[in-house]
């Protein structure tokens, strides 16, 4: 049996932290989906840069589009919608078997929104919209900002992946905001089965005190992140609160562990795969550690409900100067930072393409 199906029968589901026209058009995500035990993926600027700007793929409809005088913003989106409708379409016999528990991929809005509560929450619903698939979540951004955005979003019946998380505070938070937008929902007489996913960054901490922690606690700080917020994600699970939303008809919001590749290269490359083994969340990954996973990963058997020594371990950390809840502030603001700039980014590339192309 292949390590990614022991992980995956352990209760996690794998999903692949990429999308290209190429991955799609070659079957690639296919095979990924029928022999790596793949059941969704998720998306970011990021990727859908290195995928245009890298590739003839998109080049026909970019001149298209381009020819129709639509704007950069509205040009990507119809890129990356057509591309997630693809892969959305391949996931929809995962999504119907689990019930909508699996089966899901991700858009994220604008970047540009983020102190925008209104806009944020309109492109949320138009983007839904327009993509028209049960299993598409969208991406908003967990800061103190998206909260408003997220209980609004989730009101409104839109599925959430809630990202740029890197604490168990920011985690916490999230989740309070989803909730308060089920609990108003059943106020007014709606149904409270709007699934969401909350993405917790695990990697960053440890590139960030990669060179400022002793030997012994190095690679140690983000997975110890991760178990306490694990444990946190599975007490609340647990109290009346949300007993009293799962009783009305709502279901769970899992916890998913993002940036998974290892930085560190010193590290094994599945480091965060091995550790983070938990039943009911989800682990999505880069493609070559997905790749390097199915290879010669290994499990070292599922995180225990407590969290085990995370909590002594983010106390020794601690003692040893690392201020975590700063860190964690900064992690969160310099990954809003770094989306705004892929965002840029990628309508650079664009324009240039599109002028090329036309021209």
């Amino acid at each position: 049996m292949k390590p990614t199906q022991k992980l995956h029968d352990s209760g996690q589901s794998l999903w692949l932290d990429n999308i290209t026209r190429e991955l799609l058009n070659s079957g690639t995500l296919k095979r990924y989906i029928d022999t790596l035990s793949v059941t969704g993926l998720t998306s970011n600027p990021t990727i859908f840069d290195h995928a245009i700007s890298k590739s003839a793929a998109y080049d026909q409809d970019i001149r298209a589009l381009t020819k129709s005088g639509l704007p950069r913003e509205d040009l990507f989106f119809k890129l990356a919608i057509a591309d997630l409708q693809g892969a959305a379409d391949l996931f929809r016999p995962i999504h119907e078997r689990t019930a909508g528990v699996d089966g899901w991929v991700s858009l994220e809005v604008s970047p540009l929104l983020a102190y925008d509560i209104e806009r944020t929450v309109a492109a949320a619903k138009s983007l839904h919209a327009e993509a028209a698939r049960p299993n598409l979540f969208i991406k908003i951004p967990g800061t103190k900002e998206g909260l408003s955005a997220i209980d609004e979003t989730t009101f409104s019946g839109v599925s959430v992946n809630i990202t740029l998380l890197f604490s168990r505070e920011h985690y916490l938070a999230s989740v309070d905001a989803y909730m308060r937008g089920l609990e108003r929902r059943i106020a007014a007489g709606l149904s409270p089965d709007v699934r969401s996913v909350a993405s917790l960054f695990v990697s960053r901490w440890d590139k960030a005190t990669m060179d400022k922690l002793p030997a012994e606690f190095r690679d140690r700080l983000g997975i110890a992140v991760a178990k306490s917020t694990y444990a946190a994600y599975r007490d609340l699970l647990a109290s009346d609160r949300w007993q009293r939303l799962e009783n009305a008809g709502a279901r769970a919001q899992r916890l998913l562990f993002a940036s998974t590749g290892t930085k560190d290269p010193t590290a094994p490359d599945t480091l965060y795969i091995s550790a983070l083994a938990a039943p009911n969340t989800v682990n999505t990954m880069p493609e070559e550690t997905l790749l390097a996973f199915a290879d010669h990963g290994e499990l070292e058997g599922v995180l225990p409900q407590d969290g085990a020594d995370a909590a002594d371990t983010l106390a020794a950390i601690s003692k040893a100067g690392v201020d975590l809840a700063k860190l964690g502030a900064d992690l969160q603001a310099a990954g809003a930072k770094s989306f705004v700039e892929s965002w840029n980014d990628l309508l650079k590339a664009i324009d240039t393409k599109s002028r090329a192309l036309v021209a």
